[in-house]
């Protein structure tokens, strides 16, 4: 079973930008959660984590983001990091199949910032499923 990145989407309300993806996973919750809510895995495929306290409101800084705090937190399931600049970042991993789960991803945010183009994240995303497929 292979991932895919199977949907992107964007919608804008006045200044807010908010992007949703729907990418389906090879691998169990458990095995894709730390990729997810740790500062090895996170930085594996989308940024360093220089701070991540893994617990409701525990302080997160995202290097090419900013720093925040975490705002949801179910752990295996929810990871929400809020940061000021960045806007709010959720990841809710689903169960999808026997072997496999589907992650929700939604980045809320003002402005128009470059980096956080749906282009960018699909790519972010085919990283963290090659990432996936290289661990036992």
């Amino acid at each position: 079973m292979s991932g895919s990145v199977e949907q992107g989407t964007s919608q804008s309300h006045g200044d807010t930008r908010i992007l949703h993806f729907l990418v389906r996973l090879p691998r169990p919750m458990e095995a894709v959660w730390p990729a997810l809510a740790t500062p090895e895995g996170i930085a594996a495929w989308w940024t360093a984590a220089d701070v991540l306290e893994p617990r409701l409101g525990g302080a997160v800084t995202l290097r090419d983001l900013g720093s925040g705090q975490v705002t949801a937190w179910d752990a295996d399931r929810v990871a929400e990091y809020t940061v000021e600049g960045g806007g709010r970042i959720r990841f809710h991993l689903e169960r999808d199949g026997e072997e496999g789960c589907a992650l929700r991803f939604t980045h809320e945010f003002r402005g128009d910032r470059e980096s956080e183009t749906e282009a960018r994240w699909r790519a972010r995303f085919e990283r963290l499923i090659g990432e996936l497929g290289k661990r036992p």
